[in-house]
């Protein structure tokens, strides 16, 4: 079997995440804190504007993290955690809880999973929005 490499997610990758995502909420007239992380979940880079709810930064980072740990954006999450729903029951032991509030999103390089962005500061689906413009400027 040969496998292919597939680059990771760079912090020069990172930035331009954060850049796009804060331009897109900028230009919608919203502030927001940006975070993201790499596969193995560590901090590549991150953006709190002073204007931003100071939760923001800490929503933006776990909106990241289950992006990351879920492999799936936070939006198509949230109907999995109600009564009835997939997750309803998943343990919280894991190094941070989750976040199932849309707004992390996975980032992918040829089809694989290099790391994952979190945007809090707007409405959900604002930030679902931002998250979403800033990952598709890495394509």
């Amino acid at each position: 079997m040969t496998t292919t490499a597939v680059a990771p997610l760079t912090i020069q990758d990172a930035e331009v995440l954060v850049s796009a995502a804060s331009r897109a909420a900028e230009a919608a007239g919203v502030t927001v804190s940006v975070t993201v992380l790499d596969a193995g979940g560590h901090l590549l880079a991150f953006r709190r504007d002073d204007r931003a709810v100071l939760i923001s930064g800490e929503t933006s980072t776990r909106k990241a993290y289950t992006a990351l740990q879920l492999d799936s954006a936070t939006k198509e999450l949230v109907d999995a955690v109600q009564p009835g729903g997939l997750f309803h029951t998943l343990p919280t032991a894991l190094d941070r809880p989750l976040l199932f509030i849309a707004g992390g999103v996975p980032v992918r390089r040829d089809g694989r999973l290099i790391g994952a962005i979190g945007v809090g500061g707007g409405a959900p689906e604002q930030d679902h929005g931002f998250a979403v413009a800033a990952v598709e400027t890495l394509v």
